[in-house]
């Protein structure tokens, strides 16, 4: 497997593009994504009980597990815009696919933004309009712009690897800043492939990998109506069946852990306001369930990321919310250090305060990536999560967020 400079068009028969049709005063907002021919498809959604109307729509392009295309916009959520949110959702696909040529349940819709407003659907169904033959293989990037809000940075990621003798690619792109926490987040993701895959395959794979990837992410603690990841598998790189199980099997889910786990932690290191990227890394939890829940709990926590802001050595926050996290641990058997590109240092040992030097703490903690690693002594399960630190910017920004 090797990593490339690519984007959603870099695999076989996939086309995008992106363009400005007016939801936002300025930037591009609107996106589209087409496959040559009908795709494998999977896909994974916010768990907030308020969903937006273009998740309720998704679910059953998800649940017929056929795909062509997906159309997104940012600017605007449709969300908390009830039945006429859900009209709109489904003439966005409908008039995507008497473009392109397939059933309107075979066209995902994504949306992000302002919850509460209703579509511009002149603009909508406009854009579509102009998107449509301005599709091309080069218009990934195009495309990548369309669908930030927040973010600062567009956010992508590519891979291409061997199977069989076939070269098959993965990429993806994402958007997300604000409302990230685990089990989804403020987050939309695209994930296409030219991989032959069965459909149960990449199900298992996708929800196998956002377990560890954008489960395992958070800036704010807050979890949006709109979060949603797609793959498209449209089988042009003409390798044997990917099934469940096997070296094809295995060579395959480690090339698409990577893309989630990039565009996931992209999504962090692009944190609202963000100053620092925090990895947390828990070792010898008792179960990898305990490893999960203590290393998310630690980079949710306002506390800690305050520290961070403040490149405060504050190693009792971390073990607190090690120990609210997940009611099993032994806090006297816990090791704590800290480490960055300026050096390391430990901070516990066995439960016990280890006396460190405060400035060299703060050389540490300066940096912009910032690791913690907790040993918990407990048996053999580890779990890495990642966050950023609380800053007064993230205040500001979602302070006139909707002006």
């Amino acid at each position: 497997m090797e990593r490339f400079e690519g984007n959603v068009t870099s695999p076989l028969g996939f086309k995008a593009c992106g363009i400005h049709a007016g939801l936002k005063k300025v930037k591009k907002d609107m996106a589209f994504i087409v496959s040559d021919v009908p795709c494998v498809t999977a896909a994974a959604f916010t768990t907030n009980s308020v969903k937006a109307a273009p998740v309720l729509w998704d679910m059953k392009v998800r649940d017929k597990g056929v795909a062509r295309a997906v159309v997104v916009n940012s600017g605007n959520a449709n969300a908390c815009t009830g039945e006429q949110g859900l009209k709109d959702s489904a003439a966005t696909a409908a008039k995507a696919a008497s473009l392109i040529g397939c059933q309107a349940d075979e066209v995902y819709v994504a949306s992000t933004g302002v919850i509460g407003v209703p579509l511009d659907m002149d603009k909508v169904l406009g854009g579509v309009d102009k998107l449509f033959p301005l599709l091309s293989a080069d218009g990934g990037w195009d495309a990548s712009d369309a669908i930030l809000t927040t973010d600062t940075v567009r956010k992508t990621s590519a891979v291409q690897l061997e199977i069989a003798g076939r070269t098959v690619r993965i990429a993806g792109m994402a958007k997300g800043s604000g409302m990230i926490h685990p089990n989804m987040a403020t987050m939309l993701c695209f994930i296409t492939s030219d991989a032959a895959i069965s459909k149960e395959a990449l199900s298992k794979l996708l929800g196998d990998g956002i377990a560890d990837t954008f489960n395992m992410i958070s800036v704010d603690g807050d979890t949006s109506t709109n979060d949603s990841v797609f793959v498209l598998a449209n089988g042009l790189a003409g390798n044997a069946l990917i099934e469940e199980g096997g070296e094809d099997y295995k060579a395959f889910k480690e090339a698409f852990d990577t893309v989630l786990g990039d565009l996931a932690k992209a999504i962090v290191k692009d944190g609202e306001g963000a100053g620092r990227f925090i990895e947390m890394r828990v070792h010898g939890a008792s179960s990898k369930e305990s490893a999960r829940a203590m290393a998310r709990g630690v980079i949710s926590s306002s506390l800690v990321k305050a520290a961070f802001f403040g490149a405060d050595a504050n190693w009792g926050r971390i073990l607190c919310a090690m120990g609210y996290s997940d009611k099993s641990l032994d806090s006297s058997l816990v090791d704590l250090s800290f480490s960055s590109p300026a050096g390391s240092i430990e901070v516990l040992k066995a439960g016990q305060p280890i006396a460190f030097d405060e400035a060299v703490a703060k050389k540490v903690l300066l940096e912009k990536e910032v690791g913690i690693d907790a040993w918990c002594n407990q048996g053999s399960y580890e779990a890495t999560a990642w966050g950023c630190d609380l800053t007064y910017d993230y205040v500001r920004i979602n302070g006139d967020y909707r002006s």
